[in-house]
């Protein structure tokens, strides 16, 4: 058979299992593009598997929310540029649609404040906890400080005798 004679080559599917490390790559897509649909397919992950991790895992809910803040974030620091520079079209003559860029923020404003309420309750648990550890060290040095002087002090008195 020549080559022109042969079938075209269809890519193989995966017969059982996701791909491995899906959900780094759904969760970068959803980062960058705040788009569920378009990161799943990204991530070669079906969109009910998707969500069902989400409902099952409480860690990758969190990292959801954390990428849908980031990618919220992008989309208004986009159109705060666009808006200041005067840009309507993109390099390829597309127009921006800022004013739907405007409507999505505006439904998801919740879901971004509830992921920096998250986040920010995180890095305080984390100042906490830190704080919580240089206590206990300080704790235990004075202890161990207390200790040595008591030890000294029994050496000194049984000198003296």
């Amino acid at each position: 058979m020549s080559n022109a004679e042969k079938p075209p080559q269809v890519p193989k599917k995966r017969r059982y299992g996701a791909p491995k490390n899906w959900r780094e790559t759904f969760l970068a897509e959803l980062a960058n593009t705040s788009n569920v649909k378009a990161s799943a397919e990204r991530a070669d992950i079906s969109l009910s598997w998707v969500y069902k991790t989400r409902r099952e895992d409480a860690e990758f809910a969190r990292q959801w929310l954390t990428a849908l803040c980031e990618g919220y974030d992008n989309l208004e620091m986009d159109i705060l540029c666009r808006l200041r520079s005067g840009k309507t079209s993109d390099a390829e003559g597309g127009t921006f649609d800022n004013a739907m860029a405007i409507r999505l923020l505006t439904a998801h404003r919740a879901d971004a404040a509830r992921a920096r309420a998250l986040r920010d309750e995180s890095d305080e648990q984390a100042v906490l906890e830190s704080i919580d550890t240089m206590i206990d060290q300080m704790r235990e040095r004075a202890t161990a400080s207390a200790a040595l002087l008591n030890t000294e002090a029994d050496s000194d008195g049984d000198d003296g005798q």
